[in-house]
């Protein structure tokens, strides 16, 4: 037998495996791009979300001054009816009670009552309401005073008096309630003082 130089077998030869590739060296700039541009489209959402936020408010506010216009339109000319509305009822106070059952007297007075209910009605349907304070608590949000008078049973700061109905449109006033306010007598003259 002849001796033959070994000859490696390419298929017996253990597979060896491929060298894993190193880590690819970080690329600094094209991560701070990435970067830059992630901040600039979280800034581009921001921006349009607080487009529509504010379109949105413009949008509500413009609704509600809509209904606003719309509620209270009428406000200038119910005002001026209240004047005939007082007038109405300065009629109907200056009848003396004793006459007002009287033939054309009786008829005058039903008249003058049933277009002062009408007239009030026609306010109601409007958005318009009375305050008449007779006995509450002064309010300077509804009422004007335009005198003070002493009162020995009413509470001071009370309403004694209406000299004038005031009014509200939809909860805002229209006219201020005329009113005289209780305010407390003076001790009497012999009493005593504690010092």
């Amino acid at each position: 037998m002849s001796e033959s130089p070994v000859q490696p077998n390419p298929a017996a030869a253990p597979a060896t495996q491929p060298a894993e590739e190193p880590p690819k060296p970080a690329n600094d700039a094209g991560d701070a791009r990435i970067a830059e541009l992630e901040a600039k489209l979280a800034e581009t959402k921001d921006g349009a979300m607080r487009a529509l936020a504010e379109a949105d408010n413009i949008r509500k506010r413009a609704q509600r001054e809509i209904e606003d216009s719309r509620k209270y339109a009428l406000s200038s000319f119910a005002k001026e009816l209240l004047g005939a509305l007082d007038n109405l009822d300065r009629a109907l106070a200056s009848v003396p009670e004793a006459e007002r059952g009287q033939g054309a007297v009786k008829t005058l007075t039903e008249g003058v009552a049933l277009t002062a209910r009408e007239l009030l009605a026609v306010l109601a349907r409007q958005g318009v309401q009375p305050v008449d304070p007779l006995g509450q608590k002064f309010d300077a949000n509804l009422h004007q005073a335009m005198f003070e008078v002493e009162h020995p049973t009413a509470e001071p700061g009370s309403v004694v008096q209406v000299m004038a109905k005031g009014y509200v449109m939809h909860g805002r006033l229209l006219r201020p309630a005329l009113v005289g306010v209780a305010k407390r007598p003076p001790p009497a003259a012999g009493a005593d003082l504690k010092a």
